[in-house]
């Protein structure tokens, strides 16, 4: 049977209106503010056909975005944890949700606080009490939620967790351990559109909300070059998803372990790990390659040396902007350039950027938000 390839849009908001303000950024694509999302590409033209938009289109809008969950490792949206049966998963999925509930950096990589919607749906409440307390003590923690019983996909859970974040609305991460136990019913054996399928609703459920999801599934026992190929299910499941972790052991007594990551707009990595006996907390022994790091953006630099704490409001034009920073530029290239790297400028600077035009031309609004 030849295997079908599917390809998606993403649900990017593009058009040419100028006026948006920043309120929170990320270097993901995938990670668009819900008004960005909302814009219809089918404003753009009332002729029948494609809905196109061109590479100057995309440059005159910002597009907004939320943080990470954990800076270089894992984003919003929809991800896939998978592992042999009884690896450890259930360890490492404690072991997130502790650290993003608490704010607590994982290993070398910083975490940002938020609350955590953690469904272990094979486990029960007696053993998780044990495990958390032998991983962390008794310290409080009124940002991580547990339940052991959920809804399976379009009969009920969206609901569960729409309502949840209602309650809650600072969720970052809902873990689901595992993907099968809220899958439809219907046996094993799923094709790669149902597959695909699934993934696509969680997806959808995840953008709504500005979360990430990760589902915890496992893999087949056959081996493959692609550890990915080990996923088990279709290539559906990797295919819809943003990204994936698969950690693997060469022998199952062993407490070393290889955690591989690849996701549509971070970098593919791999660490080696070793469980602690003791806490059975995993740890960073290694990584493989060093994470790439994106070079200085000297505009950044010198709007920041313009709008700081002890000057916090920049207002004009484009040429206005260009000629204070003393800089050999045109003014429709270095605004397209302000908006391609607004989320640096507020993440890296504390600086809000916006712009809108006017019958008096394009305006530029800086705002330091230290």
């Amino acid at each position: 049977m030849t295997e079908q390839k599917e390809m998606t849009v993403r649900n990017t908001s593009v058009g040419t209106d100028d006026g948006q303000s920043l309120k929170t950024s990320n270097y993901s694509i995938t990670d668009l503010s819900d008004e960005c999302k909302s814009f219809d590409v089918s404003e753009l033209s009332d002729k029948p056909g494609l809905k196109t938009v061109t590479m100057s289109d995309l440059f005159d809008r910002v597009y907004q975005g939320k943080p990470p969950i954990i800076d270089g490792l894992l984003y919003r949206g929809i991800y896939l944890f998978v592992g042999a049966p009884k690896i450890g998963k259930s360890f490492f999925m404690a072991q997130l949700a502790y650290h993003v509930s608490t704010g607590t950096p994982l290993w070398n990589y910083p975490v940002r606080k938020g609350t955590v919607l953690y469904l272990a749906l094979e486990d029960d409440y007696p053993r998780l009490q044990k495990l958390l307390y032998r991983m962390f003590g008794v310290a409080e923690n009124e940002n991580l939620f547990i339940s052991v019983s959920a809804d399976s996909v379009g009969k009920g859970l969206d609901e569960q967790i729409h309502l949840f974040i209602q309650d809650h609305p600072d969720t970052s991460l809902v873990i689901i351990d595992t993907l099968q136990k809220v899958r439809e019913t219907g046996g094993d054996n799923y094709s790669y559109a149902s597959d695909y399928q699934i993934i696509t609703a969680l997806k959808a459920l995840a953008a709504q909300h500005g979360i990430c999801l990760l589902l915890v599934h496992h893999t087949r026992k056959q081996n493959a070059d692609d550890k990915f190929d080990m996923i088990s299910g279709t290539n559906g499941l990797l295919g819809a998803a943003d990204g994936a972790f698969l950690l693997t052991k060469d022998k199952r007594t062993s407490n070393n372990a290889t955690l591989d990551v690849s996701g549509r707009d971070q970098q593919d990595q791999r660490m080696f790990l070793v469980r602690d006996t003791d806490t059975l907390a995993w740890e960073l022994d290694k990584v493989e390659t060093e994470l790439w790091k994106e070079p200085p953006e000297p505009l950044l630099d010198a709007v920041s040396q313009i709008v700081h704490s002890e000057s916090p409001h920049w207002s004009g034009t484009p040429t206005e902007l260009c000629q204070q920073l003393g800089i050999d530029l045109k003014p429709n290239a270095m605004t397209q350039k302000l908006n391609v790297n607004a989320a640096r400028l507020k993440e890296e600077y504390n600086i809000l950027y916006s712009h809108k035009r006017s019958h008096d031309g394009r305006r530029i609004t800086l705002l330091y938000n230290g």
